[in-house]
């Protein structure tokens, strides 16, 4: 059934959004100072392309929590707003309920990525 879904979220926005992400990963990676940045984003371009079936865990400290704060400020904001956008609009239909949670799922992944893990 998560094959389904997954080709399905790919079909309505995945694939685009997984796109997005990669792109945004190789501006960060263009800066030296970026690439702790950039890993994250290609993270999250692998976890877009395919949600469903996957189970993100925090495991982070201080040094999670200080990296989280310059994402916050830098990329967080903006991609976790439009994570959850996506995820109201798609939710405004019964058919696109399942798919709205992955994009709130990754919208709380997006705010804050460092010391998550994708299982």
């Amino acid at each position: 059934m998560k094959t389904v879904a997954n080709i399905f979220w790919m079909i309505f926005g995945g694939l685009l959004n997984s796109l997005l992400w990669a792109l945004l990963g190789c501006l960060w990676y263009i800066t030296i100072i970026g690439i702790p940045l950039g890993k994250q984003c290609f993270k999250f371009a692998r976890l877009t392309l395919a949600p469903f079936g996957k189970e993100v865990t925090y495991e982070g400290g201080a040094v999670s929590t200080v990296a989280n704060v310059f994402w916050i400020v830098l990329t967080g904001i903006p991609m976790a707003l439009e994570n959850a956008a996506c995820g109201l609009t798609l939710c405004a239909t019964i058919i696109g309920i399942p798919l709205g949670l992955q994009y709130f799922k990754i919208a709380k992944f997006a705010f804050a990525p460092f010391g998550m893990e994708v299982k």
